[in-house]
């Protein structure tokens, strides 16, 4: 009973949905039932029914309904908001998160299934995504180091016909717009279609591309027990790259560059194309006993290549700069089978929510990158003066020499990988329910990761097993129904092939894997029924083992740890008045073999905070405000290198012609801020965009 009551004092909490006004379809009443928890039904991140304020760590949700009103488009967009994550720029081609300190491009999920490939994932057609703070590879495998992000996609809804619509332009010219269409065929079954066009563009020179996607589901109930849900998925992107301007003598962004793009317009792209199937079933065997199978199949097809700013030094040769470049392909596929039962019974007095699963993952990536090669240097770099544009197109230029230079990226390569993984993996967690006022939550996974890298040029083949087991452990005290505080401790992996693994060739196969523990402890009171509070602190330490120098036969342990500290209020201040803000604190110093660096981890703000305030003037218009700061943080470990701290200022307008379409306005940067959200190294920092409007419609047809 006590379960069922914090679910009830959660629901508007947890889903962070504020529609506001008469805008309230069908559809949106389905998305405010999926954001209640994070499990439902169709579908299952933490994979028990587990209210939010039970769940002993930290964790954010954004709805469909918010992604809409806030004007997202994108994952990067979404990590502006939310306390404890912040961007890293993924070398314009990819989505890279910082989860507490720990940068990530494959500690992704779609549906609860692993998304490890890099690229950037679309939100045209989805429920709700959910961001898991701390170690997760108890429910998640390897990695999730600081966290995991969730994409929760729409699904069939047997009983109902509905169809809605968006499109929106801004004011540098971008387009798109989408279209969610279901028809419920019968009383056993509905297809979904969603979809979705973008044209790309933005306030740099050369930025262009297109992405479309399209997603067809099918809900089927074949009988009063058992769900299957069938999707098949196709993107396709593509788009150019842009990896930032350099920094100057005092390690910050040089500002006077904020304009100049320093690649090729026709050699920096990317490219991809994507099939993804997933099939799920789920059966209730009883009210206690619950299971679900599924599999999913994914072929990535990708390209990139660009030219970037290897080197710059601005006190000697201050209109000069060194570009270096690279053309980068993979091919991949994934095959990943999973299976849950998920039990509730009580022994001795003691209330059990028991979780067994395990999972199969198949992956084979082949990929392969060259580096450029100039005919006037015979190697990677060349330098060209520094001016908008640059001197080079279609990989032709004038080098800062005067003299006529050509690349070609089919000379040197870099490597040439065939890899092959086979992972199997179960586990077991068991919520134990001791008393009304206090929950413990155990359990451990077993990981077999075996791993076999052909190198091509080497001609030489590199094998390696891990066997790892992962614990959790967590304690939850509910001093009344709407209070918990928690305390856990959990633990998580990475294989020394790292996220991508795309070789394990000199010392790495040798090498164990690094290690991560977490500890975390936290409050989370609903202060009333729309109105919640979630606060914790925490600390990673991460165990990496290295070859000794003085002895290649062992090994050195180094340890580092990052500490921090989340806040986050979320829900309706009053019934015109909602509010989501968010802060965080990070801390973390560098080691290595000998010892503490005094070195701050790169991409760790000290303090980072966020609001977004939504007030609801009248029955059809309401506005929205919000603000991010991000303090500044080093790009390069040697802390030479600054990101600046900054703070940026959005807005929105919307008005509700009638109950089935809205008018929207969505401002950014509205002090027309020049800063520079993320970077990926030293001379390779992003220019923020410049004040911009976002013009759209929504609506139901």
């Amino acid at each position: 009973m006590r379960r069922k009551t914090a679910l009830a004092l959660t629901t508007f909490i947890a889903a962070g949905f504020w529609s506001g006004g008469a805008f309230a379809s069908e559809v949106a009443d389905e998305i405010v039932v999926v954001g209640k928890v994070l499990y439902t039904d169709q579908v299952n991140a933490l994979k028990a029914p587990t209210p939010i304020i039970d769940v002993p760590q930290s964790l954010s949700i954004i709805t469909a309904d918010e992604i809409a009103l806030r004007g997202f488009t994108s994952v990067g967009e979404l990590v502006n908001y939310t306390p404890g994550v912040n961007t890293s720029q993924g070398e314009g081609h990819r989505d890279s998160i910082v989860f507490r300190g720990v940068r990530s491009t494959a500690d992704f999920y779609i549906d609860g299934v692993r998304d490890d490939v890099q690229y950037y994932r679309p939100l045209y057609n989805l429920e709700q995504v959910e961001i898991l703070r701390g170690p997760n590879a108890l429910l998640f495998g390897r990695g999730g180091t600081g966290g995991i992000l969730n994409r929760v996609t729409k699904k069939g809804v047997i009983g109902e016909t509905f169809t809605g619509f968006q499109a929106g332009v801004d004011t540098f010219g971008e387009f798109g717009f989408q279209i969610d269409a279901n028809y419920s065929a019968s009383d056993n079954a509905a297809f979904r279609i969603n979809a979705m066009y973008e044209r790309l563009n933005n306030h740099r020179d050369f930025y262009d591309g297109d992405r479309f996607g399209v997603n067809p589901t099918a809900k089927f109930n074949l009988g009063p027990a058992t769900t299957l849900d069938l999707s098949y998925e196709y993107i396709n992107h593509d788009r150019f790259v842009d990896r930032g301007i350099p920094t100057g003598s005092d390690g910050r962004p040089v500002e006077a560059f904020k304009d100049i793009v320093f690649g090729d317009p026709e050699v920096n792209f990317h490219e991809l194309e994507a099939h993804l199937l997933r099939a799920s079933i789920q059966h209730t065997f009883s009210e206690s006993l619950k299971g679900n199978l599924s599999a999913f199949y994914g072929d990535y097809d990708k390209q990139y290549q660009n030219f970037y700013v290897s080197g710059y030094d601005q006190a000697t040769t201050p209109d000069v700069v060194t570009l270096d470049g690279y053309i980068d392909t993979t091919d991949r596929q994934n095959l990943i089978l999973s299976g849950n039962l998920v039990g509730e019974f009580a022994t001795g007095g003691f209330g059990h929510t028991v979780i067994f699963g395990g999972e199969y993952i198949n992956t084979s990536s082949d990929q392969d990158r060259f580096n450029s090669f100039w005919n006037t240097t015979m190697d990677d770099n060349e330098t060209f003066f520094i001016m908008r544009p640059l001197e080079l197109r279609g990989g032709v230029g004038v080098n800062a020499g005067g003299m006529p230079t050509t690349n070609d990226f089919t000379i040197d390569l870099n490597d040439d990988t065939r890899v092959s993984i086979d992972v199997f993996s179960a586990y077991i967690q068991d919520q134990i329910e001791i008393t009304d006022w206090l929950d413990v939550v155990v359990g451990v996974r077993f990981d077999s990761f075996d791993i076999e890298v052909f190198n091509v040029p080497a001609v030489e083949t590199r094998t390696r097993k891990d066997e790892e087991v992962s614990p959790r452990f967590g304690v939850i005290l509910k001093p009344q129904e709407n209070v918990s505080i928690y305390g856990s401790y959990s633990e998580s992996f990475l294989p020394r092939s790292g996220e991508q693994f795309a070789n394990i060739n000199g010392d790495n196969n040798a090498l164990d894997p690094d290690t991560y523990s977490n500890l975390e402890a936290g409050v989370k009171w609903d202060i009333n029924p729309v109105l919640s509070l979630t606060t914790a602190i925490f600390e990673i330490e991460q165990s990496s083992p290295q070859v000794a120098d003085n002895d290649p036969s062992t090994l050195d342990i180094i340890d580092s740890k990052i500490q921090g500290f989340e806040a986050q209020l979320q829900g309706e201040i009053t019934e015109r008045w909602f509010v989501s803000a968010g802060y965080s604190y990070l801390d973390g110093e560098q080691v290595n073999r000998m010892g503490p660096t005094g070195l701050r981890p790169i991409e760790l703000p000290e303090h980072m905070f966020s609001i977004w305030n939504n007030f609801q003037a009248t029955d059809k218009f309401g506005l929205g405000l919000g603000l991010t700061y991000q303090d500044e943080s080093f790009i390069d470990n040697a802390n030479t290198a600054v990101l600046p701290s900054y703070i940026r200022l959005d807005a929105a307008a919307y008005y509700d012609v009638s109950d089935k379409l809205r008018l929207q306005v969505n401002l950014e940067n509205l002090t027309d801020e020049l800063y520079f959200p993320n970077a990926h190294s030293t001379h390779q920092v992003s220019v923020g965009a410049p004040v911009n409007a976002r013009f759209s419609i929504k609506g139901q047809l």
